[in-house]
Parts: structure tokens; sequence; C-alpha cells
């Protein structure tokens, strides 16, 4: 096993058990998986039902403090509709439920604003917009979406999303020879067959999400390495709550051995067929995709 695989490996288990140290958290970042265990948020109590039942949706605040634990919060309660369109967002009142200050309200809103699930207006206020003007690219919205109401239609549309961008991103990165990235990409797979060996599903998802990440900078495209956001966020939504990702399958891994060989010795076409490969041994590809024609 190479030092980077045994560091990986080792950095993942300490993450998984608590015992990670800041730097390996910061050399290999990943977003806690939806549905892993959190501490409670504060409850809204008091007439407005709607504003009360965040408390038993709420999903981790990430180590952002009380900013971040209420964007997270309000954004869900938009997404899954407990917050319909055009329903008024009083900041004091938020304030008031939430025990914040108004500096934290008026921040929360404003990432809320960017996001473009609320409008803020003099004379108007701040409102609810409708889902016709999220960001729906945004990785909140696409977790807020994936592990609420709409999960369904949000794995689907993020299923044939990847199936847009990284065939194209294999052909392309095929013809850019970066060293450095390729060798990272040799590098991933090696630690995602260890994982894999030893029944490691956390290190497996984590090498995983670098793989794809890499080989959308390795297309040479910035306009796709833009997009590699979205590809992370669909890894981490598009399987268990717990993973983060499809379970690892040696069929997974077989694919990735060969989109990285074909890009090493310059194979657009193979990079390609091998990526859509990738895509449709999972079983959830299968639904929505069908099986990819060799030409």
């Amino acid at each position: 096993m190479s030092t980077l695989a045994h560091t990986m490996m080792t950095a993942a288990r300490s993450v998984d058990s608590g015992l990670a140290d800041p730097g390996e958290l910061d050399r290999y970042p990943f977003a806690e998986a939806p549905g892993a265990d959190r501490a409670a948020a504060p409850v809204w109590e008091g007439a407005d039902t709607d504003l009360g039942r965040v408390g038993r949706r709420t999903t981790s605040s990430r180590g952002r403090g009380l900013h971040g634990q209420l964007v997270q919060q309000l954004g869900q309660m938009i997404v899954s509709g407990d917050l319909g369109a055009d329903r008024p967002l009083v900041p004091e009142e938020i304030g008031q439920r939430f025990e914040v200050s108004r500096t934290v309200v008026r921040e929360s809103l404003r990432v809320l604003e960017a996001k473009g699930l609320v409008s803020a207006r003099p004379n108007v206020g701040t409102r609810v917009r409708p889902v016709s003007d999220w960001n729906l690219l945004d990785p909140d919205i696409i977790e807020w979406r994936a592990f609420g109401p709409q999960r369904d239609d949000q794995r689907r549309e993020l299923t044939e999303l990847r199936w847009t961008i990284e065939p194209l991103a294999a052909r392309l990165a095929a013809g850019h020879g970066r060293a450095e990235v390729q060798q990272r990409l040799t590098d991933m797979v090696e630690i995602m067959g260890h994982a894999l060996a030893q029944g490691d599903s956390i290190t497996f998802a984590r090498a995983d999400a670098e793989y794809h990440s890499l080989l959308i900078q390795l297309a040479g495209n910035r306009m796709l390495e833009h997009l590699s956001g979205i590809v992370s966020a669909a890894l981490q939504v598009s399987g268990g709550p717990i993973t983060g990702c499809d379970r690892p399958t040696e069929a997974s891994l077989a694919h990735h051995t060969r989109i990285a060989d074909a890009l090493a010795s310059g194979d657009a076409h193979a990079a390609e067929s091998a990526m859509r490969q990738l895509l449709t041994v999972q079983p959830e590809v299968e639904r929505v995709v069908p099986a990819p024609r060799e030409h």
C-alpha cells in the first residue's frame, strides 16, 4: 500500500471514531453525510406550528455555529415546503424564537437570498421565493432536496446531469497530459481498492469523490470544472445515508481503473465509454438511463 493510501485510510478511520487530527480533516474534507447522528436543534414553540417543525428535521450545522445552523434550518424548511412560496419571514420573530442576535438572522437571510430561496425588498420585507427562482445547482439545496420530500426527483435529476457532465469530461481529460493529476487519479484507484478489500466504505467514498473531482479538473474546461461541486454533491446523496455513496463493488472499482488507464493512454473514446459503463452499473442510474450503445 502506498503512503498516500495508508494516510487517507487512517484519516477516514480517525474521523469515523471522532479522533481525527485537524490537519487530517483539512487534507481530506468530506461533508458529513445526511442522516448521521446529530445534536438536536432548538424547536420553535408557539402558535406557528409550521415553524416549530424544524426541530425534527434539522441536519448538521457542520461546525458553522449559530449562523450555519440557522441557514440550515430555514433552508430545509423552505425546500421541504414547510415555508411555502411568498411566506413572509420576520427577522424579529426568527431572532426571538431561535434566540439568536439580529446580526445572525440578517446574515443567514442574506445567504438564503444568495441561494435564491428568499427575497428582501423595501416595504415588502423578506419572503420565500418560488422554486423557479432557487439556485438548484447550489450544493446545500441539492442536499436539502435529496433528503426531503423531493428526494426521488432530486436523485433522478442529479443522475441525469452526471450523464451529461462526466462522460464528456472523461473524453476531454484524455487529451490533457497533466502528469500530477493523472498520478493522483491512480492513487485514488489504489485507495479505493484497499478500502474495498477492508470493507472501509468511508474511505472508498472519499477517494471516489476526489477521483471524480480530479477527472473533471483534468478535462481542462473551466465551465465543466465549475460544475464539479454538483458531481460531488451527487455522490454524497446517491446512496445510503451513512456512507454518502453507492456501496463499493468490484465492478465499480474495475470501471474506475479502466477510466484511469484510458486517460493515461490518451484514448478518449475508451475513457468516455468506461465512464458510461461506470454510471450504468449503479442501480439508481439504470432506472433512468438506458445502457450505453457501443459505436
